[in-house]
């Protein structure tokens, strides 16, 4: 009886420690590599556009943002920056309550040009030489691409990861309705 016991015992705690285990993976899962959650001020810095333009995050305040963290190199980026083009910038680039920056990882001023030019994008980048920037929203060593929609207090009102149509289509109008309010 005392070894059934002493069994049971140790399957119920081997269980419950995978449990959590598997509670921890799925919080990482859930995060998809931010250290930023939905709600949280946005982490504010310096956007360094490639003209040499330079400006806070935060003076941006009243006005909806998206930021764009991208790399020329990034297959899933170039997959995505097409829409981000027609289907936000091109849609709600005269709006003067709207900022999208996409922010180039670790790429000199030469070669995010290079990249813009070759997507046919129209929207600003800028540059994250350092990737110091990025380590503001992210796990070290996380991946692009990645979409940070920043209301007008300021706030993340959304975090994607990856390009999926659904979540794309998702953000796309989150943008318009916040920007009808």
């Amino acid at each position: 009886m005392k070894l059934r016991l002493l069994f049971l015992t140790v399957a119920i705690l081997s269980l419950s420690q995978f449990s959590s285990a598997q509670q921890v993976q799925t919080g990482d899962t859930q995060s998809r590599g931010y250290i930023v959650k939905v709600g949280d001020i946005a982490p504010d810095f310096e956007i360094e556009l490639t003209n040499g333009q330079k400006f806070m995050l935060s003076s941006l305040r009243g006005k909806v943002v998206m930021l764009q963290f991208t790399a020329s190199w990034c297959s899933v980026c170039r997959k995505e920056m097409p829409h981000i083009e027609s289907d936000i910038w091109l849609k709600h680039k005269d709006n003067k309550s709207f900022a999208l920056f996409g922010i180039d990882l670790k790429e000199s001023a030469e070669i995010t040009d290079k990249f813009a030019e070759s997507m046919k994008i129209t929207y600003p980048l800028s540059l994250d030489l350092k990737g110091e920037k990025f380590a503001l929203y992210t796990e070290p060593n996380a991946g692009v691409t990645r979409n940070i929609i920043i209301g007008r207090d300021g706030r993340i009102i959304m975090l994607t990861r990856l390009y999926d149509e659904k979540e794309f289509a998702e953000m796309a109008n989150l943008i318009t309705k916040e920007l009808s309010k």
